[in-house]
This record gives structure tokens, C-alpha cells and sequence, in this order.
């Protein structure tokens, strides 16, 4: 498909990507690569490249040069002016007025507006928006539709399925979060934006049923949840953080103040010496286990209780953003429905003006069936305007959902990495303190080392002695 062209749907600033192609609503972009996973590459008329949404925009193709089916002749179709013909997935030909946009399955006669068949219906097919039509017929052949590169969603995201019925169309979908997607027993293994990753991109666009209750919770609020509990678990850390440090005060002080302890204050010699370095030991030790709680407070607990001090806050600005674009999302589905009953019933109307008209049931005029026309053209519009405000809302909803759980993801990755990077110095730190604990003791293991009683005992006398002259016995 690599040089192929397209036009966009809508516009995309690509400011949040970093090779984005920023372009307006009907552009064209020639394309440069179409790999799998829903996001190409293209370049635009002015010469910028960068990659883009694959559903923002559509294929262009050559109208008229499709194929005829079998069983139909192959020369050339020679149609009125303003008239079209495409194939149906099912291999169907169908005509549409590019002025009226009345779309028929019976070959247009020569008088524009009319179908060859005087009792074909226009409600055969509804008008197409977007490229599909309101039913969910493709306007176009398959291979021509943009594709979508949501998870759940496939061509779903233009309002139905592949099939001109619809009760057909309603077997193949199902509605989550006011969305269309493809049932899950007809859809196609869907392309994910990181297939290798599981990344959060790819599994949280549906709800899901609540484990505590009979309700549903949105796949974005499952995200949230996860990291405002990597928020509180991070805030429990600190706080772990904080008891040791106060086990490490608490013990310098202790240490400190049973040095100052004047037992065995009065031993002498060079065990008394060693005795002495002992009670000094303890107050250098006091002083690393003081360093080592300022550190772990400086270097571990704060930065674990100032690390994203609005988190929590940011993280309901993000709720609130999403949750007003599933808001709109939902109003402009309902939108879409009402627009698609009112122009059922115009439909209808019309068909049975003309069914009258045709048995001479009722005087209606020509002009009557023109004015039934002209409202069922309207309602169609109405229609078409309808659907083409729910792809915008989907669209913003989905680069929207697309780049906030991006984002999630990477601060999840950022704050894992940051609490393992403080528990390392942690570590480290303990490493740190054990050694300086160790220099602490080895002046008092040299000192008991030369502990020598004979040379105690020997100062002991020459200091206290009272006399080396022995009594002699008496003689009588």
C-alpha cells in the first residue's frame, strides 16, 4: 500500500508523539509505510513526514473503476451524471447519487434521481457518512476503508458492521461504553498498538463487572486505581523509612548515654585501658547510627514523600478529562440514534407516499413525493452529521485514551524505578554504617590484645607496694 494516497477525517497535532504528523481535516498525505498495529507513516504535499492514526484518515480510490461482478457484463457501466457504482463486501453492486446522496441497489435510469426500477425504494441503502453508510454499509469497497487501530474496535468505530441489514449488523456488534464494537464471535484477531508488551494501550478500553458489586468498572478507572496505589504504597515506604529512623536515633541515644556510664570506671592497667575504649566505642558508635539516620532521612524518606506531592490531584484531572470525553462520547451515540430513527421513519414515509401514488390510492402530487424526498434527504443529512460528530468525539476519545495510558504506563515504570533506586542506597547505606561500626571496635581489639596481667600486676605493685623487706623469724 506504501505510496498510496489519503485524505484525513481530522485533524491530529501530533504534539504528543514525538515523530507526529500534525495535519488539518482534508489534507492529503502520501504514504510511506503501512505496518501492522494501526499507525503509518505519511508525507504531506508541503514535504513534512511523521506518523499519524491510521483511522484519521481514509484511502482515496478512482470512483467508477470498480470490477463488475459475476454474472454482470464486463464492458463499462455508463451511469447518468452524478451517479456512482460501487460493490457491497458481498459482492453487490449499488448506486450513489454524489448530489442527493440517494443510494439504491437498481441501476439508475437516465432521469437524474430516479432508479431504473419505478418500485425501487430509496430506503435500500441509507446515505453514506464517512465513507460507510448509517447502516453500516462500507460506501466504498473493503480494501478502500480506513482501517481502525483501537484493540476492541476494527471498523466498528464508523457505527456498524459490514452488512447492508440491520439485524444482521446488530448480531455482529456489540455496545461498550456507548461504542460500537464487533461482536466477539465474528470479530477478526484485532491488531494491537505493542503486541509484545502488555502494554496498558492495548487492555483497558471495556469495563469490567465488579468484583465487590453487581457493577461495572471502566477499564481507564482500573488504571487509575493502580497507580494511586502505587502512590500509597509509596507513601507506607516512607513511613517504614521513618520508624527505622527512629529505632537509629533511639539507639544513638542510648548508645550514648551508656557510655557516659561510670561503671567499672575504677579498673586499672592496660585491661582498664581496653575497658575505657570500650565505653568510647559506644559513643562513636552513637554517632554513626546518627549519621546514618540523617542520611536515610535526606536521602530515602523524603525524596520517597516528595516524589509527585500532586499526584493524586493530577490523577483526577486526568479522570475527569477522560471521563467528560466518554460524556460526550455516550451523547453523541444517542445523537446518532435518534438521528437514524427520525430517518427511518422519513424513509418510510416516503415509500409509503409512493406506494400510494403508484395505486392511485390518494391524489398526491408529484410535488408531494418531492417535498417527502427532499425531508428524507434532510433526515439523512441530519444523520450524516450526527455520525460524523461521534467519529470526531471517538477519535478524540481514543488518542486521548491512546496517550493518558501511555503516560500512566511510563510513570509506573518511573516511579518502580525510583523506589528501587532509593532502597539501593538504602543498602547501601547499611553497608556504610556496618563498616564504620567495625572501625568503631578495632581500636578496643588491639587494646584487649595487649591486655597482659604479669606486666598489670607488676605496675600494680611498684605503685601500691609498702615494703620488699620480709619479716625474719625471732630467735629465743
Amino acid at each position: 500500500m506504501s505510496g498510496a494516497r489519503c485524505r484525513t477525517l481530522y485533524p491530529f497535532s501530533g504534539e504528543r508523539h514525538g515523530q507526529g504528523l500534525r495535519f488539518a481535516a482534508g489534507e492529503l498525505i502520501t504514504l510511506l509505510q503501512v505496518p501492522d498495529g494501526g499507525w503509518w507513516e505519511g508525507e504531506k504535499e508541503d514535504g513534512l513526514r511523521g506518523w499519524f492514526p491510521a483511522s484519521y484518515v481514509q484511502l482515496l480510490e478512482k470512483p467508477g473503476m470498480v470490477p463488475p461482478p459475476p454474472g454482470e457484463e464486463s464492458q463499462t457501466v455508463i451511469l447518468p451524471p452524478g451517479w456512482q457504482s460501487y460493490l457491497s463486501p458481498q459482492g453487490r453492486r449499488y448506486y450513489v447519487n454524489t448530489t442527493t446522496n440517494e443510494t439504491t441497489w437498481e441501476r439508475p435510469s437516465s432521469s437524474p434521481g430516479i432508479p431504473a426500477s419505478p418500485g425501487s425504494h430509496r430506503s435500500s441503502l441509507p446515505p453514506t457518512v464517512n465513507g460507510y453508510h448509517a447502516s453500516g454499509t462500507p460506501a466504498h469497497p473493503p480494501e478502500t476503508a480506513h482501517m481502525s487501530v483501537r484493540k476492541s474496535t476494527g471498523d466498528s468505530q464508523n457505527l456498524g458492521s459490514s452488512s447492508p441489514s440491520k439485524k444482521q449488523s446488530k448480531e455482529n456488534t456489540i455496545t461498550i461504553n456507548c461504542v460500537t464494537f464487533p461482536h466477539p464471535d465474528t470479530m477478526p484477531e484485532q491488531q494491537l498498538l505493542k503486541p509484545t508488551e502488555w502494554s496498558y494501550c492495548d487492555y483497558f478500553w471495556a469495563d469490567k463487572k465488579d468484583p465487590q458489586g453487581n457493577g461495572t468498572v471502566a477499564g481507564f478507572e482500573l488504571l487509575l486505581q493502580k497507580q494511586l496505589k502505587g502512590k500509597q504504597m509509596q507513601k507506607e515506604m516512607s513511613e517504614f523509612i521513618r520508624e527505622r529512623i527512629k529505632i537509629e536515633e533511639d539507639y544513638a541515644k542510648n548508645l550514648a548515654k551508656l557510655s557516659q556510664n561510670s561503671l567499672a570506671s575504677q579498673e586499672e592497667g592496660s585491661l582498664g585501658e581496653a575497658w575505657a575504649q570500650v565505653k568510647k566505642s559506644l559513643a562513636d558508635e552513637a554517632e554513626v547510627h546518627l549519621k546514618f539516620s540523617a542520611k536515610l532521612h535526606s536521602e530515602v524518606e523524603k525524596p520517597l514523600m516528595n516524589f509527585r506531592e500532586n499526584f493524586k490531584k493530577d490523577m483526577k484531572k486526568c479522570d475527569h478529562h477522560i471521563a467528560d470525553l466518554r460524556k460526550q462520547l455516550a451523547s453523541r451515540y444517542a445523537s446518532v440514534e435518534k438521528a437514524r430513527k427520525a430517518l427511518t421513519e422519513r424513509q418510510r414515509d416516503l415509500e409509503m407516499k409512493t406506494q400510494q401514488l403508484e395505486i392511485k390510492l390518494s391524489n398526491k402530487t408529484e410535488e408531494d413525493i418531492k417535498k417527502a424526498r427532499r425531508k428524507s434527504t434532510q433526515a439523512g443529512d441530519d444523520l450524516m452529521r450526527c455520525v460524523d460528530l461521534y467519529n470526531q468525539a471517538q477519535s478524540k476519545w481514543f488518542e486521548e485514551m491512546v496517550t493518558t495510558t501511555l503516560e500512566l504506563e511510563r510513570l509506573e515504570v518511573e516511579r518502580v524505578e525510583m523506589i528501587r533506586q532509593h532502597l539501593c542506597q538504602y543498602t547501601q547505606l547499611r553497608h556504610e554504617t556496618d563498616m564504620f561500626n567495625q572501625s568503631t571496635v578495632e581500636p578496643v581489639d588491639q587494646l584487649l590484645r595487649k591486655v597482659d596481667p604479669a606486666k598489670d600486676r607488676e605496675l600494680w605493685v611498684r605503685e601500691h607496694k609498702t615494703g620488699s623487706i620480709r619479716p625474719v623469724d625471732m630467735e629465743i
